[in-house]
């Protein structure tokens, strides 16, 4: 398909890396005010601010809160979306037509839908998926430097298998989510290493009554989710 049919249609969703996104709108500015332009990027600033000023009226920023660590056309499954959050961000200049059409497309796919403006996604999303990702990627890096494939493959269990799955995703997109929320990323990884440190000060000390509350409150976490 070829960009000049692309702009023929009545919805767009991009679905690339965020970078690529930025670069693509670029190409856009043209589209027909009738035309709605979904994005499904894990980050949202960046792409909301560097969006050409004829795209704002008819561009849905959204991003999707599910996935798996495949990738690719090859990487489609069955109701990946069904009762799973979409985040929709700053609509405040986002047209009635577009609003109603992107509402009708997640609420028929079963979808639950979250308003929230684009740089509290960021911070949000850092949390809940750019950080696990990056202890993920060190997990996996970790374990391949010290460990050789033989014994990895023996004994690698659910705990590890769990924790290392989204190391599998694609570099090229993840590189491109990690320098868009940038300072989001590095506070969060100074707070997570502030835990590590936290940790390894307790069982050096042999504290191991202070390490069992410091879990006991990790364990809270299976109340909310």
């Amino acid at each position: 398909v070829t960009l000049n049919e692309l702009k023929k249609a009545d919805i767009i969703v991009l679905t690339i890396p965020v970078d690529a996104i930025i670069a693509f709108n670029k190409q856009l500015d043209d589209l027909p005010q009738t035309t709605t332009v979904i994005d499904f990027g894990s980050t949202k600033q960046m792409i909301v601010e560097a969006l050409p000023q004829a795209l704002k009226s008819h561009y849905i920023p959204a991003h999707p809160m599910t996935g798996t660590e495949k990738f690719g056309p090859s990487a489609a499954c069955d109701a990946l979306y069904e009762n799973k959050t979409i985040v929709l961000c700053d609509l405040e200049y986002v047209q009635i037509l577009h609003k109603q059409r992107v509402l009708k497309i997640f609420e028929t796919i079963g979808m639950n839908i979250v308003y929230m403006n684009s740089s509290n996604h960021d911070v949000h999303a850092c949390f809940m998926s750019h950080l696990p990702h990056a202890i993920s990627f060190s997990l996996a890096t970790t374990v391949m430097s010290h460990e050789d494939p033989n014994s990895i493959i023996a004994l690698a269990a659910g705990g590890f298998n769990d924790m290392s799955r989204v190391a599998k995703s694609s570099p090229n997109m993840w590189s491109d989510v990690f320098r868009q929320n940038k300072d989001n990323l590095i506070k969060s990884i100074d707070l997570f290493q502030n835990q590590m440190d936290y940790a390894k000060k307790l069982i050096e000390n042999e504290e191991f009554d202070k390490l069992n509350d410091w879990m006991k409150k990790a364990n809270t976490l299976h109340d909310i989710l």
